[in-house]
C-alpha cells in the first residue's frame, strides 16, 4: 500500500515539477476521507537547494529518509540533462529502494537521474518530447516512449514534460488506492483525473521545415502550397529536376525521411491549425488538408498525434477573440 512518500530535490530543481509531487502526496485531504500520506521533502546533497526561479527551499530531511519511502520522485532540473554525473549516494540508494520493492517516479528530465541509477535498462521509459532524442543517446538499453504522457514499468515509473507529472501522479493513485481517490484528488487540484492522448499533440513541429533543406527547398515549398494535391515522387522530381531515384535520395538526406512521410507530416500539422483555429467540420478540414475524408484523417491523425480531432480541438482550440 502506497503509504509514505519522498521527494528527492538537487540544485536547480524545477518548482512547478516539484509542486505536482506536493500536491498530490503533500496535501491533507483527511476530512474528504481521502488517504494522508506520510510526505518528506528531501534535500540530495545540501540545504537549502536552489531551485530554478531565484529561491530556495530548506529541509531538514537527507538521504536516509528514502529508506522507508513507498516511492520516491524525482522531479525536473534544469541542469539534469547535461549533467555528466549525480550523487553516487542518490543513485544507490535508489536503486536500493528498487531491491526492496519499493517505487521510484520521475517527472520530465528526472528521468536521466533514475537512468543513471541504471533503472531504465531493459524498461519503457518517457521524458519531455524535448529531450526524448539526449535520453535515448545517454541510455542506450533504455526503450524510450517519446509520444506517451507516462510510462508505467512497475516499479519505474517516468512521466512526460511537466504537467504529465499529475497524469502519472494521479495513475499510481488510481492504481493502488482506486478511481474514486484518484478522481476527488483531481477534481480537488481542478484537472482531469485522466487526459486523452500522449504528449505528441504538443510538439511544436512534426517534420523540418524547408528552410532546412538546400536542393529540395522549392519543391517544399510547392508541396505544402498544394497540400490538398495527390502527387507522385516521379512528378516532384520532374519539378526538382532530378530523378526520381536521385530525388528520393536527396529528400532522405536533407529532411530525414520519405517525401509521403514528410508530406503525411505537413498534413497533419494543417490539421491542427484548422483544429485550432477554425469552426470548420472534421470532414472540411480533412479535404483542405488533403485527406480526402473524414476516417483517412482520424486514422493517421491518431498516429501522428496519439488523440481523436475532436479531441485534440477540445483541448487546443483558440476561442474567438
Amino acid at each position: 500500500m502506497l503509504k509514505n512518500v519522498a521527494v528527492v530535490l538537487l540544485d536547480g530543481v524545477h518548482p512547478f515539477e516539484f509542486g505536482v509531487v506536493c500536491e498530490v502526496f503533500g496535501v491533507d485531504r483527511s476530512e474528504q476521507g481521502l488517504p494522508v500520506y506520510d510526505f518528506a521533502v528531501v534535500a540530495a546533497e545540501r540545504s537549502p537547494v536552489q531551485v530554478h526561479g531565484g529561491f530556495t527551499i530548506d529541509t531538514p530531511y537527507r538521504l536516509d529518509r528514502l529508506a522507508e519511502a513507498d516511492l520516491i520522485a524525482i522531479p525536473a532540473g534544469c541542469n539534469l540533462p547535461e549533467q555528466e554525473t549525480y550523487p553516487a549516494d542518490l543513485l544507490l540508494a535508489l536503486r536500493d529502494a528498487v531491491e526492496r520493492g519499493a517505487r521510484v517516479l520521475s517527472v520530465c528530465s528526472g528521468a536521466f537521474v533514475l537512468g543513471a541509477a541504471g533503472l531504465l535498462d531493459g524498461r519503457g521509459c518517457t521524458t519531455h518530447w524535448r529531450h526524448t532524442d539526449a535520453l535515448a543517446r545517454r541510455f542506450p538499453l533504455a526503450r524510450i516512449e517519446p509520444d506517451v504522457l507516462y510510462v508505467d514499468e512497475d516499479p519505474v515509473i517516468t512521466s512526460a514534460g511537466t504537467a504529465a507529472g499529475i497524469d502519472a501522479c494521479l495513475h499510481l493513485v488510481r492504481k493502488e488506492q482506486g478511481s474514486a481517490v484518484a478522481s476527488a484528488i483531481a477534481r480537488r487540484m481542478v484537472v482531469p483525473p485522466h487526459r486523452e492522448g500522449g504528449q505528441a499533440q504538443y510538439v511544436d513541429r512534426p517534420v523540418p521545415s524547408r528552410t532546412q533543406c538546400d536542393t529540395v527547398g522549392e519543391v517544399l515549398g510547392w508541396m505544402e502550397r498544394h497540400l490538398d494535391r495527390e502527387v507522385t515522387v516521379e512528378e516532384l522530381a520532374e519539378r526538382a529536376h532530378m530523378s526520381p531515384r536521385t530525388f528520393a535520395r536527396r529528400f532522405q538526406q536533407e529532411t530525414g525521411t520519405t517525401p509521403y512521410r514528410w508530406l503525411l507530416g505537413q498534413r497533419v500539422l494543417l490539421a491542427r491549425e484548422l483544429l485550432e483555429g477554425t469552426d470548420d467540420t472534421v470532414d472540411t478540414i480533412a479535404a483542405r488538408a488533403g485527406f480526402g475524408n473524414a476516417a483517412t484523417l482520424r486514422h493517421h491523425f491518431g498516429r501522428w498525434v496519439g488523440t481523436t480531432p475532436q479531441a485534440y480541438r477540445r483541448t487546443f482550440r483558440v476561442p474567438a477573440g
